[in-house]
């Protein structure tokens, strides 16, 4: 007998009929022997609507009253599946986050997981029931309601299963699996067996939507078994073959890992570029154009200071595009103080990164990505580099061509 823990996304979650059908699943998995701990997010579009009213009312919403209203959508999912599971014979029982208790500290709509008192839920898996908690939400340790952000029902369910040692998390969701690149650019991408904790950071953190970058850290650090696998096949496809597909999420030195230079190639539309021109070029110059930015809560990715010439020099970070104005406003407030000669700025550019962890052991990745984009004519205004990724900036009109290159001079569609 394994501890499983099921995570279901909105999506799986967005009717009664899909919450019937999630129930069979679990109750498929509970029926071979396993314990079963389930962790769904809120119905699809539910947590938006929550919002939306919220901000009905105020237009900035107090931090600590939308956590409570946002909670909600989880608590009405954990009790709709509980409820179906009973229908179906079984045992089940459903519990708030602040019930377990998932404990976080107090910032309010971005709160971060602390510790897990899972006493209650093992009682209960002892007992034979299938345990369903809301994902996205925990308790400060004044007993406010909590939520973590974006994503966070992903961070909740690799959370649990770190806190209880379970074999595996599988994370359902409406894609099977996580592809080289994104099906809808590349039609020849393709669904990777296994990929390691780190590849899948980069990934997550590059612009792959798959899963949140937090839950992928917190399976990394607490080495939890993760597989990402579709909810949209038929609930009752063999348990074995179910337990086998989608993607493995797990470790560098496991013998079964695929052994590819390059495991995918991730982008992401939502980028601006900014340059601080002619600033002086002194010790702390990097402090005191990012430091108002960080200030501002601004989160600043990549960036580059050119060469000094006559004492002065250009600065050149990306931002969200989001972010854009903002980070302007912010840095014409101190150009004065900053004593910049002027700013120029283009919201219309892409990030494009290839990950792998072979990048450590083979030569000639950089030369081959920045030969690829030269011989489709893209200039590339921008180079960052880690371990396992190389990530340019180019004009955003060349992202999805870009993309489709790359994938095929790496042929990451070959097995």
């Amino acid at each position: 007998m394994a501890l499983i823990v099921h995570k279901y996304g909105g999506t799986s979650m967005g009717s009664t009929d899909r919450i019937k059908n999630v129930a069979r699943r679990v109750a498929k998995w509970h029926d071979a022997g396993h314990q079963i701990v389930v962790v769904p997010s809120a119905m699809s579009g539910e947590t938006n609507r929550l919002i939306a009213l919220a901000k009905e009312i105020q237009a900035q919403p107090d931090p600590r009253e939308l956590d409570m209203i946002a909670s909600t959508g989880e608590q009405v999912s954990v009790g709709l599946l509980s409820m179906a599971l009973l229908a179906l014979g079984k045992q089940a029982v459903s519990y708030a986050g602040w019930q377990v208790a998932i404990k976080t500290d107090s910032a309010f709509t971005k709160a971060r997981i602390q510790s897990i008192d899972d006493e209650k839920v093992r009682r209960d898996l002892d007992a034979g029931k299938i345990v369903i908690i809301t994902g996205f939400q925990g308790v400060d340790e004044h007993g406010n309601i909590s939520t973590l952000g974006r994503g966070g029902s992903d961070t909740s369910a690799v959370a649990i299963a770190a806190a209880m040692k379970a074999s595996e998390c599988l994370i359902f969701t409406d894609v099977d699996g996580v592809y080289t690149t994104d099906p809808r650019v590349v039609s020849e991408a393709r669904r990777l067996k296994a990929i390691t904790f780190e590849e899948m950071l980069e990934l997550a953190s590059l612009g792959s939507k798959v899963l949140q970058t937090r839950s992928v850290e917190f399976a990394g650090n607490y080495r939890v078994p993760t597989r990402v696998l579709s909810s949209l096949t038929d609930p009752m496809i063999d348990l074995e073959e179910e337990a086998n597909s989608g993607t493995l999420i797990s470790f560098e030195e496991d013998t079964h890992m695929e052994q590819a230079v390059i495991s995918g190639i991730a982008f992401n539309r939502d980028e601006a570029k900014i340059t601080v021109l002619g600033v002086p070029d002194r010790p702390g110059v990097a402090y005191h154009i990012l430091g108002p930015v960080a200030d501002a809560n601004i989160e600043v990715d990549m960036i580059i200071q050119n060469q000094s010439v006559d004492g002065k020099t250009d600065f050149t970070f990306t931002v969200s595009r989001n972010d854009y104005a903002k980070a302007m406003d912010v840095l014409n407030a101190c150009k004065e103080e900053l004593g910049a000669a002027s700013f120029q700025g283009d919201a219309k550019v892409s990030k494009i990164s290839v990950v792998g962890v072979g990048m450590r052991s083979h030569v000639g990745v950089a030369s081959q990505m920045f030969r690829t984009l030269s011989e489709e004519g893209i200039n590339i205004m921008m180079i960052s580099t880690s371990e396992i990724k190389i990530s340019v900036l180019i004009d955003e009109k060349y992202m999805e061509l870009a993309v489709r290159a790359l994938h095929k001079a790496f042929e990451l569609e070959k097995a």
